[in-house]
């Protein structure tokens, strides 16, 4: 009989794959391009320095923990650049499945909790998952802006498709983010002739 720490462990050593998943974004400084767990790691350290900025009914401790987890199912489903194109049923099918299973090497208790904080995080309604989507998009602009365009070189970006796949979530759960943001990308598009 498996104990719980061998279940735990099992997830512990399957997630570690997802530092092999490579990302669309390089890193700030554009030497290569990031993977998913240091995205992951990244984004969480977004929560916790700008977390106290959020709403009252955020829970910035729920928020990293949806973060920390959030892509954990691309060790299973891939990367799914967001200007890149893909199916987006056949990938949401893909990240259910990896979901399924990858949860489903943990304890019982741990395996429903941390289900639980996927499927919120994915269906972005709660106050929490609204803020921790938004960080998820807020920070690969980042990442794109120091490095000179980054991914939206590589994907021959337009302005109107940043701020519809990546603004419009921003703008939804912090929107001081997006204010912040919005005149350094829309300045940087419009130097390129890409508004």
């Amino acid at each position: 009989m498996t104990s719980r720490l061998d279940a735990q462990m099992a997830f512990l050593m399957e997630a570690d794959k997802l530092k092999q998943i490579v990302r669309g974004t390089t890193l700030a400084d554009g030497s290569r391009y990031e993977n998913s767990g240091e995205h992951s790691w990244h984004i969480a350290l977004y929560a916790l320095v700008l977390g106290p900025d959020a709403p009252a009914d955020v829970s910035v401790d729920r928020v990293i923990k949806m973060l920390l987890l959030h892509d954990i199912v691309e060790i299973d489903a891939g990367d799914a650049p967001i200007f890149g194109d893909h199916d987006a049923t056949e990938m949401a099918a893909k990240e259910d499945a990896a979901a399924t299973r990858l949860f489903g090497l943990l304890p019982p208790d741990q395996a429903q909790s941390f289900r639980a904080l996927w499927d919120e995080f994915e269906a972005a309604e709660t106050p929490d998952a609204r803020f921790a989507k938004s960080l998820d998009r807020f920070q690969p602009p980042n990442q794109n802006l120091a490095a000179n365009g980054g991914s939206w070189v590589d994907y021959d970006t337009r302005y109107s498709q940043f701020e519809a796949r990546v603004g419009s979530k921003i703008k939804r759960g912090a929107p001081w983010l997006w204010d912040w943001l919005h005149p350094k990308a829309s300045a940087w598009f419009e130097a390129r002739g890409k508004l």
